[in-house]
């Protein structure tokens, strides 16, 4: 059955407004493309090599890091057994990328109640590295030796840890050692499942931060590093380090979101400190 022709006919914009439009949706384009938000969408959907991500945990570690929803149900019937302290150790505490340090307060408490003496680097959220944020955590770093005339322990926690090796650096006469917890200090900066939320929120590569460092060089103080093949965040290789890059690396058998009240992670923090030379 033939339709009438006039339902076949479809109504034609004239040719000048189709111009004008497509004009001004160029126009559009052009102007999105030079905002601050698509320079971080292309920073977060940036395309590389397979081999560079090579070792990141995979998709069934990272949902495993939702474990972290039943902690308050589990923290309150939680008992930990802690000694009191004969080696009292000054540790200020370093949160992860995107995190405040009221992430790590029960973390903190637990030292605390062995008798050591915690402290926030004072900054609030880690949104990432720059250099007046650097220099405002050495600030701290140099005000807290001087308070309690005595060494620090610097513990950070994933990015936290970079912060920590780097200030180890620049200050080693402040610090009387480095703890990592879930660091990617070691190996491709993509080899975990967290670089493209850095650059999208950071707006800078994980090849180009604003702050100078050798990720990998060692700092000139004692350096542990802990790893866990659970983990799944950062790749377990790149937390751990070769030998060269860290002094030990221990083993543990906790999340990346564990890190900051896993029993394991306890214990081995007070073991560490009770272990640290003056």
């Amino acid at each position: 059955m033939e339709l009438p022709r006039f339902a076949l006919d479809r109504p034609r914009l004239p040719a000048p407004l189709i111009a004008a439009a497509s004009a001004v949706g160029a126009q559009a384009q052009q102007a999105y493309a030079a905002t601050e938000l698509a320079r971080r969408l292309a920073l977060a959907r940036e395309a590389i090599p397979e081999e560079f991500e090579s070792g990141k945990p995979r998709l069934l570690r990272l949902l495993g890091e939702a474990e972290v929803l039943f902690e308050p149900i589990r923290r309150p019937r939680r008992t930990i057994p802690i000694a009191p302290t004969t080696n009292r150790q000054v540790a200020m505490i370093l949160p992860g990328f995107a995190t405040h340090p009221v992430r790590m307060r029960y973390l903190a408490r637990q030292l605390e109640s062995a008798g050591h003496i915690t402290k926030r680097w004072g900054l609030g959220r880690n949104w990432g590295p720059d250099p007046g944020r650097f220099d405002l955590i050495e600030e701290r770093l140099l005000q807290l030796h001087a308070r309690h005339a005595r060494k620090v322990v610097l513990i950070g926690w994933s990015l936290g840890g970079l912060y920590a090796r780097e200030l180890a650096k620049r200050q080693p006469g402040s610090v009387a050692k480095v703890i990592t917890m879930g660091s990617p200090f070691s190996g491709s900066p993509r080899a975990n499942n967290a670089w493209r939320a850095y650059q999208f929120i950071t707006g800078h590569s994980v090849d180009a931060p604003p702050v100078a460092a050798e990720l990998a060089v060692k700092p000139p103080v004692e350096t542990v590093a802990l790893w866990s093949a659970n983990d799944g965040v950062i790749g377990p290789r790149c937390a751990a380090g070769r030998p060269a890059e860290r002094d030990r690396a221990i083993a543990l058998r906790c999340t990346h979101m564990g890190f900051t009240y896993d029993p394991q992670v306890i214990a081995t923090l007070l073991a560490e400190l009770e272990a640290t030379h003056p």
